[in-house]
């Protein structure tokens, strides 16, 4: 790697790997180079989850004290604190999930909350239109072809700040005029060490494939840094060599039928999903590495067979526990100047539906963590699930919108002021105020 690494990526240049039980593939995208940040910029992190599909936000943190919870949810009701595969209590109403241990143990100390009633601006229910809005940060899906967090970053100023996805392809959220990196695990492509040289001298007359071929050669190398960042950063957390296996999540509640199968699927997925957080914190700790990043993970539209405590729900909200987690030991000291906001396109019904699972719904939780956030306790207001208080009668009412979160983080984090949120970031939003006091 040079001395003033690039952070860039080769375009056409694509290695498809296993997906991990993520749902992700391998993309590097051709971009130019960034120039250094100063001052807090360069060591303020911001990420931000996307967790696609419709993520059930009452299950993420059941509000087991609430007095209509139980009879709505009925067979995938999250059980109380203190019983067998009961909530992570949080407060005397909420809790999180059993499968969000780590989770639980930030916000035990002050580095991780909820905000169990947001939504987009979006109530069309549909994954294709409630994601636009979500990543195009506009009132309306298709109402701008380029993304809220790419806006920021033009709103930042010309190279002041890098970003990177993780995921199948490059989000939405991601694409506009400045170019952005994307990456996801795998082995990459050209396992023949020959290829790099026969790829320069056939590149050689080409100034931009020249270009391109040496900064997708920087991003690879700067990919197998953070990977060996990676390893030794959950090695000591987990008190053992870079040689030893990374630790084992704590086992679900599972009945004997289910219990074998989500053993395994645990097994497989969730020391993978750690070592993809620890790896994009790799990234982000490298000098030269980006500030921003963002993150797609599939699998949580759960019409049938939802389950409780375990099941194909509490199967999915391991792997993201266990990347968060890994993410949190990778960052080392960065921990402290991050924040992370995992989100959804919309939550699911409050009532269970005839096959054991959830249907499209609208008002769902959203998770912060960071050791740049504000202690407290849940953000916005709980519209609780009495009848009169449901949305259309069916689904937990949205009482915060999803952009005054983000404006509040880009707010904190970068100092981006009042009418680049309003205007530019997240266009004709004025009467959207960012949400203060959640970064310290």
């Amino acid at each position: 790697m040079s001395d003033s690494p690039t952070f860039a990526a080769l375009s056409r240049r694509q290695a498809l790997a296993g997906a991990l039980g993520l749902g992700m593939t391998v993309e590097f995208l051709g971009h130019s180079a960034f120039a250094a940040a100063d001052g807090a910029m360069t060591t303020r992190k911001l990420v931000v989850v996307i967790c696609r599909g419709g993520m059930d936000g009452l299950s993420v943190s059941p509000p087991v004290g609430d007095p209509n919870y139980a009879a709505l949810r009925g067979p995938i009701a999250i059980p109380g604190f203190d019983q067998p595969g009961g909530a992570l209590k949080l407060d005397d109403t909420f809790g999180l999930h059993p499968a969000l241990a780590s989770v639980h143990k930030l916000a035990l100390k002050g580095e991780a909350r909820i905000a169990p009633a947001v939504a987009s601006p979006d109530r069309a229910r549909s994954h294709f239109e409630a994601q636009d809005v979500l990543e195009n940060g506009a009132t309306a899906a298709y109402g701008t072809d380029s993304g809220w967090l790419n806006r920021a970053l033009q709103a930042m100023g010309p190279g002041k700040v890098k970003a990177i996805s993780v995921g199948a392809t490059a989000p939405l959220i991601l694409r506009g005029g400045v170019e952005a990196a994307s990456w996801s695990p795998g082995p990459g492509a050209g396992h023949d060490p020959r290829l790099p040289g026969i790829l320069q001298d056939l590149y050689a007359g080409d100034p931009m494939l020249s270009r391109a071929l040496a900064s997708g050669l920087a991003t690879q190398a700067m990919a197998k840094v953070a990977g060996a960042d990676a390893t030794a950063a959950l090695a000591q957390a987990d008190g053992t060599t870079a040689m030893a296996p990374a630790r084992a999540s704590p086992p679900l509640m599972t009945t004997p039928t289910e219990g074998a199968a989500v053993q395994a699927a645990l097994r497989q997925g969730v020391p993978a999903a750690r070592k993809l957080g620890a790896t994009l914190a790799g990234f982000m700790i490298q000098p030269g590495g980006p500030q921003l990043a963002a993150v797609s993970l599939d699998g949580f539209d759960t019409h049938a067979n939802q389950g409780s405590s375990q099941g194909q729900l509490a199967t999915r909200l391991a792997y993201l526990d266990a990347a968060l987690d890994g993410l949190a030991d990778g960052m080392g000291p960065a921990w402290k100047q991050t924040a992370v906001v995992v989100v959804t396109e919309f939550g699911r019904t409050a009532h269970v539906n005839g096959t054991g699972g959830t249907d499209h719904g609208t008002g769902s939780t959203a998770i912060l963590l960071g050791g740049a956030l504000k202690p407290g306790g849940i953000v916005g207001d709980w519209p609780t699930l009495a009848p009169a208080k449901l949305f259309e009668a069916r689904d937990t009412a949205p009482s915060l919108d999803m952009r005054a979160l983000f404006k509040g983080l880009l707010a904190a984090q970068y100092g981006l002021d009042r009418r680049a949120l309003d205007t530019v970031v997240f266009p004709n939003s004025a009467g959207v105020p960012p949400l203060e006091g959640i970064v310290a």
